[in-house]
């Protein structure tokens, strides 16, 4: 087995010699302002599935969540279920992305999602991210793209922040149920060689039993130097929070007047969690190298089936997850019409405890599984884009990838005369991946492509080497480490000077057959093979200088591709699965004077069992922001959920039992969109 620490430390041993030693006879580019949305990609972007979303559409986009800025990636939805706390639930061509896990997420090179968590493989939380320290979000939909590796079936986004500010900014928020907001960024010195950001927030919610109690910190601080032979930089990040949940609840308990929609069923629910970081990285035109490491931590506290498991003490559980990851990447690029990247990538997830406790009003009564992992994964790959004609672009890449996985359980239970060590140990594997892309420029304004490629997801730790079921001491399965994802798309890009942009895709994904490792039951799941198909169109359209239009629209058609082996009663449907989201958003920018935007967002039935017996209402939701700004001063109104919808947020079935009943009873679990709020921010540059 490989030594993860010395491949750690030998990394940056390597990565501290190459920036200190090389040098180039090369002059750093300056530096391209994005324009996001208005951004001519023909003759750059492989696939029509790429784009780029700058700091003006983050600005006049009204959020009522941190979460929601990935629905800056067309036809990505960003629900919740829980407190603010948490990470939002994820959809995407298809998949219920859980809460990650098939999209990969960086910023500033470092990677978002957690691999082996406690509450979910893949989990995406971005609340340590300020939006207004966003430059520019890049997303590649699809498994087309040699530099992403893990969780890229359905796509990637890495955010890009500022490293200089031109103006300081001092920012106070307020709105109804005790929201508040503070925010404080600037770069104070001359050189504006510094940068540094102070976010605080709480929000009480319009819950009728509890309060979330947020209480949200997020500190930033930077230093960047421009030398002869490139660009050095350094980020110190550090978010703190704690809230209280309202987590959804059975429909039933609504009807029979139990509670209100707003109510809830266990009202001690919440978590707390932590995130610092510190990142380097140099560049030139050929070298980028960066390293990091991430000091990560949550306890969070559920209940989503009540008394279905234990009628005295209940079912609620904490999920503990405490770590520190390790990483960092060098990238070569050489040429200038055909061009060779070269990348080598490393991360280890140095995991003090991943666990799972069963609870009572968030007291410890019993612990159901709790481990120390290790994982080590090193990817390599190789891209080449060749000019093959004036129209005719080619892109190839490969990529390799190989994983370790440590596991050592820290309780060692016996369960039905079986001791739960049996699932600690020690697994590796490794995988090979192509990816190609044709384009060809038809003309000025249009241009196509033809992409296909492999893409993979790791799977949890503990279920590469699971053997005993915690629950009842069965023997179970262990997971495949690495699962296998194949897709392909035709697109086309059209690009009218600045007043139209558009983008079409066809596209088609298959996933491997996989057992899932369940972070709530602490054992696997058995999925199947699965099938997605799809349809996406974006159209942004500038009506005047002023006035924009833009519309969104994704299909997906979604099911297992093969009869379930342990029911064969059941059907191919996949629960959750997102057929249709839309988005149509009119903004109004002005440099000195009125400004925002009215967006309505659209996401239809869905499936919620894999017969199709029970289906999700659909839901939308109107949020406007409107604001006006003159000389340094900037005021900002926001209106969300604008028409008061009472749609739901999100939809579950499943079997749950609540005081009273003999039984447990199977029925949609809901989070309800939260009324009407408003919110107003007042804003002084300097």
């Amino acid at each position: 087995m490989l030594n993860r620490h010395f491949i750690v430390k030998l990394f940056i041993c390597v990565s501290a010699i190459l920036t200190t030693s090389l040098s180039f006879a090369h002059t750093f580019d300056d530096e391209v302002i994005v324009k996001g949305r208005r951004v001519d990609l023909s003759g750059q972007s492989n696939s029509a599935s790429e784009g780029l979303v700058g700091q003006f559409e983050l600005t006049v986009r009204p959020i009522s969540r941190i979460g929601e800025i990935m629905e800056t990636v067309p036809g990505m939805v960003a629900t919740q279920h829980s407190g603010s706390g948490k990470a939002n639930q994820y959809f995407l061509r298809g998949f219920n992305l859980d809460h990650g896990t098939d999209f990969a997420t960086w910023y500033d090179g470092m990677p978002v999602n957690m691999r082996t968590h406690g509450h979910g493989q893949g989990y995406t939380d971005i609340s340590f991210i300020i939006p207004e320290l966003v430059k520019k979000v890049s997303y590649k939909k699809g498994s087309y793209y040699a530099e992403i590796g893990d969780f890229s079936a359905a796509g990637a986004a890495q955010f890009t922040s500022f490293d200089e500010l031109d103006k300081g900014l001092f920012q106070l928020g307020a709105g109804q149920d005790g929201y508040s907001r503070m925010l404080l960024m600037d770069s104070p010195d001359a050189e504006k060689r510094w940068l540094y950001a102070l976010e605080l927030q709480t929000y009480d919610g319009p819950w009728t039993d509890i309060e979330e109690d947020v209480d949200k910190l997020n500190a930033v601080l930077r230093r960047h130097w421009v030398l002869d032979d490139g660009e050095w930089g350094f980020m110190l990040m550090h978010y703190d929070n704690t809230w209280s949940s309202a987590d959804q609840i059975p429909l039933r308990a609504v009807e029979q007047g139990l509670i209100d929609p707003f109510g809830s069923i266990d009202n001690t629910l919440g978590g707390e969690s932590s995130r610092s970081s510190l990142s380097v990285n140099w560049e030139n035109e050929l070298w980028q190298i960066s390293a990091y490491a991430i000091s990560y931590d949550l306890n969070l506290w559920s209940n989503f089936t009540y008394l279905l498991d234990d009628q005295v003490n209940g079912d609620q559980f904490e999920q503990v997850d405490d770590r520190t990851i390790y990483g960092g990447q060098v990238h070569y690029q050489v040429g200038e019409k055909n061009k060779n990247t070269f990348g080598l990538e490393l991360r280890l997830d140095d995991i003090d405890e991943v666990a799972l406790y069963k609870t009572n009003r968030r007291n410890r009564i019993g612990a159901i599984r709790s481990d120390a992992v290790e994982e080590l994964s090193v990817g390599l790959y190789w891209q080449g884009e060749f000019t093959l004609t004036d129209a005719l672009r080619l892109n190839l890449g490969a990529r390799y990838d190989y994983y370790d996985f440590d596991v050592s359980g820290l309780i060692d239970q016996n369960i039905n005369g079986v001791q739960l060590a049996a699932n600690s140990g020690s697994k590796d594997d490794d995988i090979f991946s192509i990816k190609s892309n044709l384009s060809y420029k038809l003309n000025d304004t249009w241009e196509l492509y033809v992409s296909a490629g492999q893409g993979l997801h790791s799977n949890d730790a503990r279920g590469t080497t699971i053997q005993v079921d915690p629950a009842d001491g069965s023997t179970v399965d262990p997971v495949d480490p690495l699962v296998r994802s194949v897709g392909g798309e035709l697109g086309a890009r059209a690009f009218l000077t600045d007043k139209l942009n558009a983008s079409f895709a066809l596209w088609l994904l298959r996933l491997d057959k996989e057992l899932l490792f369940v972070g709530d039951a602490g054992t696997t799941e058995s999925s199947r093979e699965s099938e997605r198909d799809g349809f996406e169109a974006t159209i942004y359209y500038s009506l005047t200088d002023n006035w924009g239009l833009d519309f969104e629209y994704a299909y997906a058609n979604s099911e297992f591709s093969e009869p379930d082996p342990g029911d064969p009663t059941l059907g191919n449907e996949i629960p959750g699965a997102l057929s249709d989201v839309a988005s149509i958003g009119l903004v109004l920018s002005n440099p000195a004077g009125w400004y925002g935007s009215l967006r309505w967002r659209y996401f239809g039935e869905r499936p919620l069992d894999e017969n199709n017996s029970v289906r999700s209402d659909p839901s939308s939701v109107f949020n406007l922001r409107a604001g006006y700004q003159w000389q340094q001063w900037k005021l900002t109104l926001d209106i969300l959920n604008l028409s008061d919808s009472n749609d739901h947020d999100i939809d579950y079935f499943y079997e749950s039992r609540l005081t009273g009943e003999p039984q447990g009873v199977e029925d949609i679990h809901y989070h309800i969109i939260e009324p009407r709020t408003i919110r107003a921010y007042l804003q002084y540059r300097f």
